[in-house]
């Protein structure tokens, strides 16, 4: 059931997203990548790290130029050196990530959980003070303490930042676990709070949607789910799941993914898999004959989506599985006459075919079926002699 909700949808491709393998965009893809991100409607872009060096500084601060009605985010880790190196871009907003569960405390800054509050009063104030709004990310959030994680989300609101992004860091959390988690949330924190999901157990998608349930007003999302080993929650996805079960409830224009998803499918190296959901070339293409038979009568039977929502078109393909609707469709949208025999014939051709080459039926390979059927039923010249005679 559809809920009225606003949700504001916070794009990392170009930053998270750019830290899968191999994965490097030039400017030119950043700034192409931010631009159709603004078009879709995506109101906040995380825009890269400025602790990276001079370069991504200026590139950055590039991509925030081009921008007319999406902000552009830089990301940081709780350093002064970082917020320092932010202000170089010229941006206005920061996330300013700290590791919050012991072990990650422990590891990569080497202090406990006196010293990370002390960390994250001074440098959220140092921000603020530098001119910058100021978000605080929880990196490995869903391993912290919870009661830990409130009392540094309570730092961080009285250092002045007025985000706080919860992040399953390394994709361990589900989504039963992360609703009961930002109910909890909800009701001691008072200010903005995100959801940042990874992919590594196929969730990110589900729990960003459960995070939004239980009360997130903000999503964390890269375009075609891209990022560290499995990935992050998928833009599209998340984007047609708000539309879905929370009304219309952000700003995402969801004809615009398609072509989004293509630019960065592109400028990453990585080919969309065409069984991807809403992007994949598959996503609107059916051959099962009880599916066609079906949708030919009310496309609602076997689509919860219409294809049309996404700038997209229904597609019918034949192979072995296959009906006697699909191939008569097939035959009279290229302007063939058919009846039940001949449709017979030609829908054997097709399962045959389709089962030896193990891929769908092409045109011209179908307009072949129908001439083969329309000679084997064509008489012989002894036969309409024959015929002739007896007449």
């Amino acid at each position: 059931m559809a809920e009225s909700r606003r949700v504001i949808v916070n794009d990392s491709t170009l930053r998270d997203g750019e830290q899968a393998p191999g994965v490097a965009f030039t400017l030119e893809e950043k700034l192409a990548i931010a631009i159709a991100l603004e078009e879709a409607g995506v109101e906040e872009i995380e825009a890269g790290t400025p602790a990276m060096g001079d370069r991504e500084v200026e590139e950055i601060a590039a991509i925030g130029s081009v921008l007319r009605r999406s902000e552009a985010i830089a990301w940081c880790r709780m350093t002064r050196a970082d917020v320092d190196a932010a202000r170089k871009t010229g941006l206005k907003r920061v996330n300013l990530s700290i590791p919050l569960s012991d072990i990650q405390m422990r590891a990569k800054l080497r202090e406990g959980r006196e010293g990370t509050l002390a960390r994250i009063r001074d440098v959220i104030s140092y921000a603020v003070d530098s001119g910058l709004r100021v978000a605080m990310g929880g990196e490995d959030s869903s391993r912290a303490d919870l009661d830990f994680l409130l009392f540094a989300v309570e730092a961080a609101a009285g250092a002045g930042a007025h985000r706080f992004r919860y992040a399953d860091t390394l994709g361990s959390m589900e989504p039963f676990s992360v609703f009961d988690v930002f109910v909890r949330l909800r009701k001691a924190i008072g200010f903005e709070l995100e959801f940042h999901g990874h992919d590594d157990l196929g969730l990110a998608t589900a729990n960003t949607l459960a995070a939004i349930r239980g009360g997130a007003a903000h999503a964390s999302v890269c375009v075609l789910g891209l990022g560290e080993r499995a990935g992050n929650a998928a833009l599209e996805e998340v984007a047609a799941g708000l539309n879905r079960f929370f009304g219309n409830c952000s700003n995402v224009n969801l004809a615009q993914l398609p072509g989004l998803a293509e630019l960065v499918a592109r400028a990453a190296g990585r080919p969309i898999p065409v069984g991807k959901s809403i992007v994949g070339a598959n996503a609107f293409t059916h051959e099962s004959g009880i599916h066609v038979d079906g949708l030919l009568k009310d496309p609602s039977t076997y689509e919860a989506l219409s294809p049309q929502t996404f700038g997209r078109v229904r597609k019918i393909v034949l192979g072995k599985h296959s009906g006697m609707a699909s191939v008569a469709g097939a035959l009279e949208s290229l302007g063939l006459f058919t009846d039940t025999s001949r449709t017979r014939n030609v829908l054997a051709q097709v399962r045959e075919r389709s089962m030896e080459a193990k891929r769908v039926i092409q045109e011209d390979e179908l307009l072949d079926f129908y001439r083969r059927a329309s000679d084997k039923e064509r008489p012989t010249s002894a036969s309409m002699e024959m015929r002739y005679d007896c007449a």
